[in-house]
């Protein structure tokens, strides 16, 4: 990680969970640190942490509150020189009979957020160098379908989609910035007590078997980006071990 020490990361959903653990292992490796979420307080509480940091409250169903947060980074640190598209969320909401702002919700943040952040990210990093990387973090729900969540689904097979397109549209440039997704199975985050609807199913769901933890996917972040310029690792499936699908 000495070659991003000093330099500039972003991480969109910071406040909880993978973005969390993903932001630490950053500003334990030197980077200046943009976090981002909706919860200041939770935001204020990493920051205070320790490390050069920048809160960002921003509201990623928004376009303008995200180029507001930009702006801010390169008017403070220069621009972006690692881009963590980690904020995603999910809704129980099937196609025959799911709520269709729900659908809106998963589709705004998980799709439309990525695609800007990863826009302006990869504009700073083509002005500072032609050197950075974007990962995004989505899910193995975009490696095969859960029963009754076919528009998440679809919202993580579309980062598996939008993660291929611009690799090749760098290449097509003649960019050395890489981009990388990473896909988690079961991890002990806030996510299925808001996917699932209380705090008792997700525990119930987590006592199947031990699964992962945020920090096992911040070290597969810290892998992937302490990698020779050379090595583009692309897609990333991370299970629990016991997980069986």
């Amino acid at each position: 990680m000495e070659r991003w020490r000093g330099r500039v990361a972003m991480v969109t959903g910071a406040s909880s969970g993978i973005g969390r653990a993903i932001a630490r292992m950053l500003i334990g490796a030197g980077m200046r640190v943009a976090i981002t979420g909706r919860r200041e307080e939770r935001l204020r509480e990493l920051a205070g942490e320790g490390g050069e940091t920048m809160i960002l409250v921003t509201d990623l169903r928004d376009p303008a509150s995200i180029l507001r947060a930009f702006e801010r980074v390169r008017s403070a640190w220069g621009g972006v020189d690692v881009m963590i598209n980690n904020a995603g969320l999910g809704h129980r909401a099937p196609l025959v009979e799911g709520d269709h702002e729900a659908w809106r919700e998963m589709l705004e943040v998980n799709v439309l957020a990525l695609c800007i952040c990863t826009r302006e990210a990869v504009r700073d990093m083509r002005r500072r160098g032609d050197d950075g990387h974007v990962v995004h973090v989505s899910s193995m729900a975009g490696h095969r379908v859960p029963p009754g969540s076919g528009v998440y689904s679809a919202s993580k097979y579309a980062v598996r989609s939008l993660t291929e397109g611009l690799r090749l549209e760098l290449r097509a440039l003649g960019s050395d910035v890489r981009v990388t997704a990473v896909s988690p199975g079961f991890v002990e985050t806030e996510f299925h007590a808001h996917y699932l609807g209380s705090e008792d199913a997700a525990r119930e769901t987590y006592a199947r078997f031990p699964v992962l933890q945020p920090e096992d996917l911040a070290d597969t972040v810290k892998h992937v980006l302490s990698l020779p310029p050379r090595v583009q690792v692309h897609d990333v499936l991370v299970r629990p071990t016991r997980q069986p699908t």
